[in-house]
Parts: structure tokens; C-alpha cells; sequence
């Protein structure tokens, strides 16, 4: 009682094993032999056996009757994709940026102790002698009392940051070039169409993801993205962008967004991060950005053109003062007001006055007031534009030569 007989079970195993691969050899012959006498009785069969697999592992096309004058197609996988080939070429450009910030305690030799604030991504946009030009995102070196940058290998090298313009959310930072082996190339970001395929490349939740390469569509192009700059609950800008679902997530500002081409066409900004929306990302255009970085890397600053005037859109105007206060007719609805004007300033010495309204400016019609610093920061310094307005209800033509100022607005 209680024996096991294990040798008797392998036996029993094995013989049922030796049944079955008998009953499986003679299926398959007699498979065989059918399909033979099929294709012999039948060959008109053989036109409907359009692909076959040779021994290399290529899918071919069969090649057809006499009737058929159709070539042979070979289909074969190449992993090394166009994809691949751009990532190869442009990931060492894409790099981390180290915010370090004093975190308010001293070490043993009674210095200030520096500390990761965050991280985020920049790219190498140019090499040039013995420094190195990168660029990156304002908030992503916002407050740093000194930035590191994480090359592809994980070494780490001190930046200078050059400067950096908050409203266009875009930094240059320099570094020296002996350890810089790969720079990127912008590309023409006028000609990006909606549905075009682009890759995002950066550091998704800091270094851990370093070099991390997703891949989406153009969403859309030309969007407003309305930017609060001083916190006081108005729009001052509005910051045009390109959307596209490409994941962009925390830590990938200011890496690349790069077309099918192997160009920077965009610096990752931001993205719209609510619980019901998924897949919008927002990249500045690299044609936006070329000329902020000319000037951060030159002036370490971005010089706009000023007219000097504190001013308010016409469509926040009640239509009691529309009327009473500045005198316009019901058909003007569009346009900026002037509250005040600033003394010697561009506007001054033009001629405008407190409660003038401004309805073209350079040439195009003034919607409101973004519209109206949109149009401004086209404009170069020293350049002479004019403009029509509207003094009491009469309608009136300005020339101003544009004057520079380093903040914010008019």
C-alpha cells in the first residue's frame, strides 16, 4: 500500500507518446500526397497562391501565368527606419539642463550648498570655437544660481546662462565645445503642415528618462496660447505654437521637436496637462525662436521696439464711454486705446495723446491690444511705421519712428 511505480507510468507515458507521433506522421503524409494530387488534377489552383515565403525570409510576390505581366515585388523589414536613422543622428544634440538653486545650508567649509531645483532638456544649436550654444526654456532655468548640462554619456559640465526672455518662455545658455560632439540644425518651421509625422526628444521626469524619443503628428500650427506674464490676471501675450500629439511631458522642455528631415523645427514648451485631455503638446516654432536667440546670445536680452503708452483694448470699453468719452461712431469696434502716454517717448513725439484710439498699425488692422504688440515686435528698431486713429471721433494719420525698451509692453 502506498507504492508508487514510477517506472510503470514513465512506460505508460511514453507509449502513449509513440501512438500519437504514429497517428500524426501518417496524417501529415496523407496531407501531403492530397495536396499534390490536387495541384496535378488542378493547376489553375496554383493562380490563386499569390504570395510564398522563401528560405531567406522574404515575403515574394508569385509570379503569375503567361497571361501575367506583372513584375516580382520583394518585401523586406529593415529596422533601421528613417526614424532611427534621425534619432541617431540628433539625440547627442538633445541634452539635460540642471537647475541648482543654494538650499539653505552650509557644508563643512561654511559655503552655501546647491541643490537640483528640477530638470529639463536643451538642444545644441550651434559650435563655435571653444563654446558651445544651447537652448533651452526661460522656466527651465528660472531662479538657478548655476546650471549644469547632462550629455547623452551622463557627463555633466557648468553653463553659462547667457540670458533669457520670459515672455517667449526661451534661454541660450554657453558651455565649452571639448566635450560637445553633436549639434542640430533648425529647419523651416513655415513649412510644417498639419498631419506631418515629427519626433520629440528630451528627458521626460529628469535624467532617469534621458533621451527618451516619442513620436506623433503636427496637430495643428499657428496657435494661441494666451500668457499671464506679470500674475495679474490679464493676458499680456499670446504665445503661437505648434501643437502636436508627440508625448511631451515634464522634463522634455526645451528639448527638440524634430520633422522627417532630421531638423529642429521647435523647442518643447509645454503641455496642456487636464484630467479630460490627452495629447497636446505645444512647441515654440523655430521660426519664432531664431531671432529670440540671436538676441539672448548677443545681448543677453531680447530687444523689442516701444511706442510708450499704457494703453487698453477698445472691446473692454463700455458703450457709454465709446461714446461720450472717446466720441465713436457704432461702426468702430476694434482697436486700442491710449490711457497715457509717456513723455519723449516714440508716441509722445509722434503726437499721440490720453484717450486716442489706434485702429492700424504698420500697415494692418489693431483688433486689440496683443494684437497690437504682435505687430510691434515685428518691427525693427529705429524703423519709422504708420498708423491711423481716432481723436474725438476724427479720423487721423501718424508716422512714429519706434524707440527700444526692456520691459514688458508698449
Amino acid at each position: 500500500m502506498g507504492y508508487y511505480d514510477q517506472d510503470y507510468e514513465n512506460y505508460d507515458a511514453r507509449k502513449q507518446k509513440g501512438n500519437r507521433g504514429g497517428w500524426f506522421l501518417a496524417g501529415l503524409v496523407g496531407a501531403v500526397i492530397g495536396v499534390l494530387i490536387m495541384l496535378f488534377a488542378f493547376p489553375a489552383l496554383s493562380n490563386f497562391l499569390p504570395y510564398n515565403m522563401d528560405l531567406g525570409g522574404e515575403v515574394t510576390e508569385q509570379e503569375g501565368t503567361a497571361e501575367s505581366t506583372g513584375p516580382v515585388k520583394n518585401v523586406s523589414v529593415n529596422v533601421n527606419t528613417a526614424i532611427t536613422d534621425i534619432v541617431n543622428e540628433v539625440s547627442d544634440a538633445v541634452v539635460g539642463v540642471v537647475n541648482l538653486q543654494e538650499a539653505g545650508f552650509w557644508n563643512e567649509s561654511g559655503q552655501t550648498e546647491e541643490a537640483e531645483a528640477g530638470t529639463g532638456s536643451g538642444v545644441i544649436y550651434k559650435k563655435e570655437g571653444k563654446n558651445a550654444f544651447i537652448v533651452t526654456n526661460h522656466h527651465v532655468i528660472a531662479g538657478a544660481t548655476q546650471v549644469e548640462i547632462s550629455l547623452s554619456d551622463g557627463t555633466r559640465i557648468p553653463a553659462e546662462i547667457l540670458g533669457s526672455d520670459e515672455l517667449t518662455d526661451l534661454a541660450v545658455l554657453r558651455v565649452e565645445s571639448d566635450k560637445i560632439k553633436k549639434v542640430a540644425q533648425f529647419g523651416n518651421s513655415d513649412q510644417v503642415k498639419p498631419g506631418e509625422p515629427v519626433i520629440a526628444i528630451g528627458n521626460p521626469l529628469g535624467l532617469q528618462f534621458s533621451g527618451s524619443v516619442t513620436q506623433g503628428i503636427i496637430s495643428g500650427t499657428e496657435r494661441a496660447v494666451p500668457i499671464d506674464e506679470n500674475g495679474d490676471g490679464q493676458v499680456d501675450w499670446n504665445a503661437e505654437v505648434l501643437q502636436t500629439d508627440a508625448a511631451i511631458n515634464p522634463g522634455n522642455s526645451g528639448g527638440a521637436l524634430i520633422n522627417m528631415d532630421g531638423k529642429v523645427i521647435g523647442i518643447n514648451s509645454m503641455k496642456i496637462a487636464q484630467e479630460a485631455v490627452e495629447g497636446i503638446g505645444l512647441a515654440i516654432p523655430s521660426n519664432h525662436a531664431i531671432p529670440i536667440i540671436e538676441d539672448l546670445e548677443k545681448y543677453s536680452e531680447v530687444r523689442r521696439p516701444y511706442i510708450g503708452i499704457s494703453m487698453q483694448s477698445l472691446n473692454e470699453i463700455s458703450s457709454y464711454h465709446k461714446q461720450q468719452t472717446l466720441k465713436l461712431s457704432e461702426d468702430i469696434t476694434t482697436g486700442i486705446v491710449v490711457m497715457s502716454v509717456a513723455p519723449m517717448s516714440p508716441a509722445a513725439q509722434a503726437g499721440l495723446q490720453e484717450f486716442d484710439v489706434i485702429t492700424e498699425f504698420a500697415g494692418e488692422e489693431l483688433k486689440d491690444v496683443i494684437e497690437l504688440r504682435k505687430i510691434l515686435y515685428k518691427q525693427k528698431i529705429g524703423e519709422t511705421v504708420e498708423f491711423t486713429y481716432y481723436r474725438e471721433g476724427e479720423k487721423k494719420t501718424g508716422k512714429m519712428r519706434l524707440g527700444e525698451q526692456d520691459m514688458l509692453g508698449s
